[in-house]
């Protein structure tokens, strides 16, 4: 299968799981991707588990908090934003395993340009955090303990959102300028 029959079969896959409201059919559509994925299925699920779980567990906190504070408690609907949260990041995952986002730009011209910025700003970020390891690796002799490399990681979050916002608004201003947005 080409990359644009990939990416229309991910696309109407997304879009289909968003539509289903029955906990029994997502998780029968988890299913029947893991069988899908063949022996892929732990690498991508463990991806999809990591790209899920700190958002999905500070959302479904916030929503038995709030539920529990409300005395309505909703087990099925927790169960539902989760499931389908993770059948999408399974799919997405078994997605871009399968297939480049280089050939996708080539067979859909359109997004093109999209996949060549976003690529461009991925390595940007990973250069970024290479050379923060790199100068963390240089400042100390021996192994830094659990509670160091912790602050150091979150210095590196902070530096990495300010460099975000940082071109985002040198990029947005250079578009206003070129006379992208008609303000």
């Amino acid at each position: 299968m080409n990359a644009r029959l990939w990416l229309l079969a991910y696309l109407a896959a997304a879009v289909s799981v968003t539509l289903v409201h029955d906990v029994r059919l997502l998780a029968l559509g988890l299913l029947a991707a893991a069988i899908g994925a063949g022996r892929d299925t732990p690498y991508l699920l463990r991806r999809a588990l990591l790209a899920i779980a700190l958002i999905n567990g500070a959302v479904s906190l916030g929503y038995l908090l709030f539920a529990a504070a409300h005395g309505a408690v909703s087990w099925h609907y927790l169960l539902l934003l989760n499931l389908r949260v993770l059948l999408l990041a399974f799919l997405g995952a078994w997605f871009v395993r399968r297939v480049s986002l280089h050939h996708v730009g080539a067979a859909v011209p359109p997004l093109r340009f999209l996949i060549t910025l976003a690529y461009g700003q991925i390595r940007v970020l990973a250069r970024l955090l290479e050379d923060y390891r790199l100068a963390a690796r240089s400042r100390c002799a021996g192994a830094q303990s659990l509670r160091v490399r912790y602050m150091q990681a979150a210095h590196q979050g902070g530096a990495l959102l300010e460099k975000a916002l940082h071109d985002a608004g040198e990029v947005t201003a250079a578009m206003r300028a070129r006379g992208l947005f008609d303000d």
